[in-house]
C-alpha cells in the first residue's frame, strides 16, 4: 500500500496519465457510487439517482479520454519508429552524397543546378493607371494614403 501511495504521489507530477493514476481514479469513483447508493437507500431521494448518473457519466468520460490518449500515444510512437527506420535505411543505403557522386562521375565538383525552374503565372496581373495621366503608376503608398485622406476630408465637409 505504501508503494502505491508513493507511485500515486509521483504520478501527480508526471505529465499525462499513468496506470497508477487511472487505478486511483477508478477506485475513487467506485467508492463515490457506493456512497451515493447508500444515501439513496437511506433517504429515497431522487437527487442521489441524478448525482449517481452524473458521476457515472464523468467516470466513463475520464476512462474514455485516457483510452483515447493511449491510442494517440501509441500512434505517435509508431510514426516515430517508422521515421527512425527510414532515416536509418537511408543512411545505410549509400554513404556517398550527391556531391560526391557528381564529383566521381564528372571529375569536377558540383556547384548546384544550372537549370532554372520557371514558375507558372497564377491569375492576371494588371498595371494600375493613374486617373489623371493614364500612365503606369509610380505613386508611392504615402501618396495613395494622402489621396484617401483627402477624399475622407471632402466627405466630412
Amino acid at each position: 500500500m505504501a508503494g502505491f501511495a508513493q507511485e500515486l504521489w509521483e504520478s501527480i507530477f508526471t505529465p499525462g496519465t499513468t496506470p497508477t493514476l487511472i487505478v486511483a481514479t477508478n477506485v475513487t469513483f467506485a467508492c463515490l457510487q457506493l456512497v451515493l447508493l447508500l444515501l439513496l437507500v437511506a433517504t429515497y431521494s431522487i437527487h442521489f439517482i441524478i448525482l449517481s448518473c452524473l458521476c457515472g457519466g464523468l467516470w466513463w468520460s475520464i476512462n474514455w479520454f485516457a483510452a483515447e490518449l493511449r491510442i494517440a500515444q501509441a500512434k505517435e510512437a509508431r510514426e516515430k519508429a517508422r521515421s527512425d527506420q527510414r532515416v536509418a535505411a537511408q543512411a545505410s543505403d549509400d554513404s556517398e552524397t550527391e556531391v560526391e557522386t557528381t564529383l566521381v562521375e564528372t571529375g569536377k565538383p558540383a556547384s548546384g543546378s544550372t537549370e532554372v525552374e520557371v514558375a507558372e503565372q497564377v491569375g492576371d496581373l494588371k498595371l494600375r493607371a493613374e486617373p489623371s495621366s493614364g500612365s503606369k503608376s509610380s505613386a508611392s503608398t504615402e501618396d495613395e494614403w494622402e489621396k484617401v485622406s483627402e477624399n475622407e476630408n471632402e466627405k466630412d465637409k
